[in-house]
């Protein structure tokens, strides 16, 4: 066997989903709504005008799925629990019928050799507390959410040790609000918000709620446990790796997404000039020290959902760098619009975050994927070549951070399945298992062949 591009045996290959996009049963059991189930039924705000009301059935097929999980060798699964269907109004009473499900969940992924690792926020606001107080736009969020989070830990943190706070903030506060009017791609909640400053307000109230769900896990977990959260935003590559184009990159990456998620966190502290900016301009509203120290409670592993990354080089301006546009013609993945091939992105986003930030922890990929139309054959195999592609090159940038030293732990593919894409409804494709979603049938695809075959032999084939 080849030695070339091998991992480590204590590597984690595994795969992902969150619980709106498979479950299903959004009503049944005793689950309260969500923010989602409430946004998808509104006329216009899924493009397809699907719901994930049934989505993938996930809630009465989890075994099966387990199943063809195990016979994939796959041996870590990332996945979410619903707020909602834990506490279904939010704040109150505990549905024991919801807990009792992730129990089952738990168990039979143990039973089967795969890990967990469980994200405890995957979007599914409930939608009682949007409608209490506004969710997200209120502090009132940060006490409810460590309440939730503690809950959840207490009864599964003997099974489970590695857990994700919240995953992607940005899609949930900035995405999730408007001033104004409502913007094309806006995201559930999509609660009107009365300023600029007040909708920055949200991405502090989840930063909090991050940090005082780290405070709660670490006091209802009865076992040593990994905790942290997955960040989506700014993913940079250098144009050459000169030195003059590294450090450009390095420059651009403390900006690249709101130094109010990444910066805070890993720092404790927050951009000179940024703040500056925010305040001069009138977006940034007051964030005190202790705020601060609330959000950058230490953690143990940094999720990075990485897909695609842009271009940065050297420049002779103010900021000593310019980003540089990707030609029309450029390889994109699936119609999405934002889903460029560079598989550099992954290598380049591990290695900024250790330099720029001195983060010491864990890094593992928390998602990587593309969305791909799938083409049968007469046999009825599905040949998805180019997803293949994409992942090849992508977990090359990957073992290339592994050899180098950097922390990186585990990478979980999206997604294991295809599922409710959001505001793309079922039309967009990111499994590797293919789901016929008027019938339930699951098929894997050529890419679950291929990546099976990754994790057997360990290495990048």
């Amino acid at each position: 066997m080849s030695q070339s591009y091998c991992f480590p045996d204590t590597f984690r290959f595994g795969t992902a989903t969150a619980a709106h996009q498979i479950e299903g049963a959004w009503d049944e059991d005793g689950k309260g709504p969500s923010a989602w189930d409430v946004c998808a039924r509104q006329p216009g705000f899924v493009r397809t005008g699907d719901t994930g009301a049934v989505a993938c059935d996930h809630y009465h097929r989890w075994e099966a799925d387990l199943d063809l999980m195990a016979a994939l060798g796959i041996k870590h699964y990332r996945f979410s629990v619903a707020w909602p269907r834990v506490i279904p109004d939010g704040n109150g009473a505990v549905n024991e019928a919801g807990l009792a499900f992730y129990e089952r969940l738990v168990d039979g992924m143990l039973a089967r050799g795969i890990t967990p690792m469980i994200t405890l926020f995957h979007w599914d606001t409930p939608q009682a507390l949007v409608d209490q107080y506004g969710a997200w736009t209120s502090r009132r969020i940060v006490d409810d959410f460590a309440r939730y989070a503690g809950i959840v830990v207490a009864r599964l943190g003997d099974r489970c040790s590695d857990w994700v706070t919240l995953n992607e903030v940005a899609c949930f506060t900035e995405w999730g609000h408007y001033v104004g009017r409502p913007y094309e791609g806006l995201n559930a909640p999509a609660v009107q918000v009365a300023s600029a400053a007040e909708r920055t307000q949200t991405v502090l109230h989840a930063m909090l709620a991050h940090g005082a769900a780290v405070r709660a896990i670490r006091a209802a977990s009865p076992q040593p446990c990994r905790v942290g959260w997955a960040h989506n935003e700014g993913a940079l590559v250098p144009v050459t790796e000169s030195e003059a184009d590294v450090a450009a990159a390095k420059a651009a990456f403390v900006e690249a997404s709101s130094p109010l998620k990444l910066h805070a966190a890993l720092t404790g502290s927050l951009p000179d000039d940024w703040v500056a900016r925010g305040e001069r301009d009138g977006w940034l509203p007051p964030i005190s020290d202790e705020d601060l120290a609330a959000i950058a409670e230490p953690i143990d592993q940094l999720g990075l959902n990485v897909y695609s990354a842009g271009y940065v080089r050297a420049a002779d301006n103010a900021r000593g760098y310019e980003q540089v546009a990707l030609p029309k013609a450029y390889p994109e993945f699936g119609g999405m619009g934002w889903l460029n091939f560079v598989p550099e992105s992954l290598y380049w986003h591990c290695r900024l975050t250790c330099e720029v930030f001195n983060f010491a922890g864990e890094i593992v990929i928390s998602e990587n994927g593309c969305c791909c139309a799938d083409s049968f054959s007469r046999d009825g195999r599905i040949n998805d070549l180019d997803r293949i592609m994409y992942l090849r090159q992508s977990l090359k940038g990957v073992q290339r951070a592994v050899a180098e030293g950097l922390p990186l732990t585990g990478y979980y593919l999206w997604s294991f399945m295809d599922n409710f894409e959001w505001l793309h409804g079922y039309d967009k494709r990111f499994g590797l298992v293919h789901v016929d979603f008027a019938t339930q049938v699951r098929t894997p695809k050529e890419s679950a062949r291929w990546y099976a075959e990754t994790i057997r032999q360990r290495r990048v084939v």
